[in-house]
């Protein structure tokens, strides 16, 4: 579960250092490049519930070899794609393999663990496992980039893809049998989700363009809306809905969530920071810019070893909060280091308070939106944080680097409007954790194992 979990994580941040070379590679620019990047999260962010309820309809297991396949095939693809056009279809497959692989996988490890100090620890790994990945995409981008090309950033996941469809077929236990009488699957509540943050991520990257028609965003924006509300409708009404409206009766799991998002879009637009500050505002190549994130994943290890503890010493909620703390003090830090023009050694303070930030927030999130789950909906929570954390990195990337850095503000500096964007999104976070209960068992580790 954790092979899968890394690959997939590698794959969400792999293209960053990458994307100058894709598009020099088939002639694009900077502003269609994005939908490499966006196109696999919101993708994979809007079809994740669906996934979780897959798996908890039709077995875990099955969904989890389905996803898994699926991602290693638009792996394959993406990595022999003749054309751009191609290699976005590609990434919207991976998004989707994602979305079915994942809550799955997830929700397999949950059920595996009692709530308490060993689920905590059992989801610190597996939190650490996915920022790891997050992180080192950055450095094997660039390493993979200057000495293989661009294509095998996709390829080289193919092999250890294929193990983890072997080692789950083996490994993980048998599904329950389909139920004949089951109901038919929220399909229109699917396509409505996956519309919804497609539409809004359009219109906030295609707002800050020259040129574009005067009714597109608004269109976009129009129809965003109208699919949000289309999906509230459906699920109020479906026989079997894809996310049941009594799960927002759990404070705890909703605030944990809606905190997910808010982080997850300062951390990622940091994620993008780095990379435009090393490669396009300091000249560095692809190998340099991804040794120079190494800081960030050696000090993602470190404190994924201590996370664990200090879950069960402080509660999740602190932990959050002192996520949210680490992530906003690194937003000062590149809003700085961009002012006076600094070399990318002073980066490296942002990197580690990034780290700290991914590390004590997310695992924070990841138990709380896991709290108080049963067999019959282990599925569903799962896929509501992973969509959470995915669809808030998008978006956040949309907002605060789309308009952070749209030509109509190019009297500013585009790194301090993103960062003021971010850090608005983190103090809202902020407030909504505060007011989060404090899940029920997490309780230290050392007190329940001695």
């Amino acid at each position: 579960m954790s092979m899968l979990q890394f690959f997939i994580a590698v794959d969400v941040t792999v293209v960053n250092i990458a994307l100058p070379s894709i598009g020099a590679g088939f002639d694009v620019d900077g502003h269609t490049l994005t939908w490499v990047v966006i196109g696999y999260t919101v993708t994979g962010g809007g079809m994740l519930m669906l996934g979780g309820r897959l798996g908890d309809l039709l077995g875990r297991r099955r969904v989890l070899l389905l996803g898994t396949g699926l991602f290693g095939a638009a792996s394959l693809l993406a990595g022999l794609a003749p054309s751009f056009s191609l290699l976005v279809v590609a990434r919207l497959l991976q998004g989707a393999g994602e979305a079915l692989a994942l809550p799955a996988a997830m929700a397999t490890i949950v059920l595996m663990f009692p709530e308490g100090a060993r689920r905590s620890r059992a989801l610190g790994v597996w939190a650490a496992v996915a920022s790891c990945g997050l992180v080192l995409g950055f450095v094997l981008s660039g390493i993979i980039t200057a000495h293989l090309g661009w294509r095998w950033i996709f390829l080289v996941s193919v092999p250890f893809i294929l193990v983890v469809l072997l080692a789950a077929a083996f490994l993980v236990e048998g599904d329950r049998p389909v139920a004949e009488d089951a109901p038919p699957l929220d399909l229109p509540g699917a396509l409505l989700l996956t519309a919804c943050p497609l539409l809004l991520t359009f219109a906030v990257v295609e707002a800050g363009e020259p040129g574009a028609p005067a009714w597109m965003v608004p269109g976009a924006l129009a129809a965003a809306v109208a699919a949000g509300a289309g999906f509230v409708r459906v699920e109020a009404r479906s026989r079997n809905p894809l996310l049941p409206l009594h799960f927002f009766a759990h404070r705890t799991r909703v605030r944990a969530n809606l905190t997910t998002m808010l982080l997850s879009g300062g951390l990622s637009t940091s994620f993008l920071l780095f990379t435009f500050y090393l490669q396009d505002r300091l000249g560095i190549g692809p190998l340099g810019a991804g040794l120079t994130m190494l800081p960030l994943a050696v000090s993602m290890i470190a404190i994924s070893m201590l996370v664990p503890r200090m879950l069960g010493r402080w509660g999740a909620r602190a932990c959050v909060l002192a996520g949210i703390g680490f992530t906003t003090a690194a937003m000062a830090a590149i809003a700085l280091v961009s002012f006076v023009r600094a070399g990318g050694a002073a980066m490296i303070p942002a990197m580690l308070l990034i780290a700290a930030g991914m590390g004590f927030g997310l695992v924070g999130l990841q138990y709380a939106a896991v709290s108080g789950v049963t067999e019959d909906d282990a599925g569903i929570a799962s896929g509501v944080q992973r969509a959470a954390d995915q669809l808030g990195g998008a978006t956040g990337v949309a907002v605060c680097v789309g308009i952070g850095f749209a030509p109509a503000l190019h009297s500013f500096d585009p790194f301090l409007v993103a960062t003021l964007l971010a850090v608005g999104g983190l103090a809202t976070g902020a407030v909504v954790a505060w007011r989060m209960p404090e899940p029920q068992s997490t309780a230290d580790p050392q007190s329940q194992t001695g």
